[in-house]
């Protein structure tokens, strides 16, 4: 008889659990976004680093919605989406590398996106395992984590001007990264 109470609560329990992860996935279709930065770094020879993100925002009145996200992924951080502003809006972040490989792609994987960022999670996660490959390390894999990250999040004039920029800081970067490296070989 105690196999079967317990049964029934262990049923209870995954199915209360799969209610949450349903939810979670329902609420990120609505107001999450899978996000690739690209801030500039000037002490990288390329001059900036990839920063892939997974964003969750809410009103503050309902933080308890991002701690419930925050407490189903264990790790992340909540944060004011726009301090200093009249933004009432938090968002929940995950920017930790082996936090989204280990924690945040696989749990989109196991439960699928209904709307059109599932193909956005698709290119985030690919790029967040070229990343973690160190494919960001040399201008061939950054161009191409670069050309995937701009096919994410509906590609508008202002994103395609960025785009171009960064490409050609990149190219620059390794151009004056090169003339660098044959001074040196000369000295």
């Amino acid at each position: 008889m105690n196999r079967k109470k317990s049964t029934s609560a262990d049923n209870q329990q995954e199915r209360s659990r799969q209610y949450l992860c349903g939810y979670v996935v329902g609420l990120v279709d609505g107001e999450g976004s899978f996000h690739i930065a690209f801030p500039k770094r000037d002490d990288l020879s390329a001059s900036i680093s990839v920063m892939p993100e997974f964003h969750l925002s809410q009103h503050r009145e309902s933080k308890q919605v991002l701690e419930l996200a925050q407490k189903l992924f264990g790790c992340g951080y909540i944060k004011e989406n726009h301090p200093k502003s009249e933004d009432k809006t938090l968002v929940y972040v995950v920017r930790n590398r082996e936090d989204l490989l280990l924690r945040v792609i696989p749990f989109f994987e196991t439960y699928s996106l209904k709307t059109k960022k599932q193909k956005d999670f698709k290119i985030f996660a690919q790029i967040v395992r070229l990343v973690h490959q160190g494919q960001h390390q040399n201008l061939e894999g950054l161009l191409k984590i670069v050309g995937l990250a701009y096919t994410m999040n509906q590609s508008g004039q202002r994103r395609i001007r960025k785009k171009e920029d960064l490409i050609t800081t990149l190219k620059s970067s390794e151009t004056i990264r090169r003339n660098h490296l044959k001074k040196v070989a000369k000295i």
